[in-house]
């Protein structure tokens, strides 16, 4: 069903990411397998509209939650939308299929001072290289906002210790410029020189490495924040993504405007920065029953 010059369309034409990439073929493979087995579909030009819903009405008995059920048509959508916009088929199957909106869920946050704490005790006396790393591990997600991705692919090259800024290639291949402060600046200093120590001049160019000198990988990062997050409290399960929701909100909640916010996230529209402000009123919402003198509280508090 070309799926191979599609996924190479997404990689080389869109540019996607690697991961995503490999969603979409995972997603339309297993739409592949669905139509053959199911209606003898070889070729995209016999899936009919039909066919497709009759897919995810499969999917949903099967017990699979919306938001996959919804992310597996994006992918078959994207694909006859691109065979269509080739010439290859007239008409596209898949036009205007709806599917059940997944709950609206707000995204995890942590508390300041849980994750100030946790920061500050982190490399405290220490003088191993794997407290360091974990410590700019947890540290730069939450002071710069980084994707675990970018966390992954940042380069030595993209730091300037001296003014204070790195350069991340984001989603897309766009690039921005986050600052950072002076007390991330030290550490990172001192991290350069253990890191040198630790594996030479030969190591990969990759800034954060494993224990070992390799470049980190998605799951050794996710592991990692879910060790050290799950160890201050009520956190336990928090994801790596946390902290970047953490980073937004915490912004937010000091006065940050919200187009800087999605410019530090690296967003493409304010649409995806504003589900934080959802957090942000929830704050305000408790520092108003707190300390306005009209707010309704309980007798004796």
């Amino acid at each position: 069903m070309q799926l191979l010059s599609f996924l190479h369309h997404l990689q080389h034409e869109r540019r996607l990411s690697a991961h995503t990439v490999v969603a979409y073929r995972k997603d339309l493979e297993q739409f592949v397998d669905y139509q053959e087995s199911i209606y003898a579909n070889r070729q995209a030009a016999q899936v009919k509209r039909i066919h497709i819903r009759a897919w995810l009405v499969s999917l949903h008995e099967s017990g699979l939650a919306a938001t996959s059920i919804r992310r597996k048509l994006a992918a078959v959508k994207a694909f006859f939308r691109w065979r269509q916009e080739r010439g290859y088929q007239e008409k596209n199957p898949a036009i205007r299929i709806p599917t059940a909106k997944p709950p609206k869920r707000l995204p995890k946050v942590l508390p300041e001072k849980d994750l100030k704490r946790l920061i500050d005790r982190m490399v405290e006396g220490s003088e191993r290289y794997s407290d360091w790393r974990d410590y700019l591990l947890i540290a730069l997600m939450y002071e710069t906002g980084l994707r675990r991705s970018e966390l992954i692919h940042l380069r030595k090259s993209n730091l300037n210790i001296l003014h204070r800024t790195l350069r991340v290639v984001g989603k897309g291949g766009k690039e921005r410029v986050l600052p950072f402060g002076q007390s991330l600046a030290e550490k990172l200093e001192g991290y350069l020189k253990m890191r040198a120590d630790e594996f030479g001049s030969n190591a990969p160019n990759q800034l954060l490495l494993t224990d070992k000198g390799r470049p980190m990988y998605p799951k050794f990062v996710y592991n990692k924040v879910v060790a050290y997050l799950g160890g201050i409290g009520h956190h336990k399960g928090a994801s790596p993504h946390a902290l970047r929701h953490s980073f937004a909100t915490h912004l937010l909640e000091h006065g940050a405007d919200l187009n800087a916010v999605k410019a530090l996230l690296g967003h493409a529209s304010l649409a995806a920065t504003q589900v934080y402000t959802h957090q942000r009123i929830d704050h305000l919402r408790a520092v108003y029953k707190q300390a306005h003198p009209a707010a309704e509280r309980k007798r004796g508090s």
